[in-house]
């Protein structure tokens, strides 16, 4: 690691992982071979997959599971919480114990594009295509691609011809 990056001891790098300047992990596991790009965070518990690419200023949240294969395009956001408040209901601010973490997955051979927001308690089925800045609000089926805000299928993955 070098001095501008803010790696956690708590950290588990895989083989072969490669890392840009300005990151910030903590309490995370990265997969073998993986790329991730400059000024990204990836927090606690979250999880990224062998082989994936994870774009510059992507925001990766607690309870993120990405599997392998996956492309993460600039700037995505993971949101982790339905219902997000500062506060409690007495007007004390909020802490770890007051919200529970939601889950969300990102199937293998998925995509990801720029500038896209994924809100909580999604899936995005395996080999998925997200268009840039989209904003998926519920499950993605495996083999579709989708785009807009909220996301929308527009059609399937084609199957590759070998």
């Amino acid at each position: 690691m070098n001095e501008f990056n803010s790696i956690a001891p708590s950290v588990k790098l895989g083989k072969d992982v490669r890392l840009s300047k300005f990151i910030n992990m903590y309490g995370c596991e990265i997969g073998d071979e993986t790329k991730v790009g400059a000024f990204v965070e990836i927090q606690k518990n979250a999880r990224v997959g062998k082989r994936c690419k994870i774009s510059s200023h992507t925001f990766i949240c607690e309870g993120v599971q990405i599997e392998d294969n996956v492309f993460v395009g600039h700037s995505v956001t993971f949101i982790n919480d339905s219902y997000p408040r500062a506060t409690t209901s007495d007007g004390e601010l909020q802490t770890e114990a007051d919200w529970k973490v939601e889950i969300t997955r990102v199937c293998k051979g998925s995509s990801i594009g720029s500038g896209s927001t994924i809100l909580s308690n999604v899936t995005i089925g395996k080999n998925a295509i997200i268009g840039a800045g989209s904003v998926v609000t519920k499950d993605v089926p495996p083999n579709a691609i989708v785009a807009g805000n909220p996301a929308k299928f527009l059609q399937s993955v084609e199957q590759e011809k070998r």
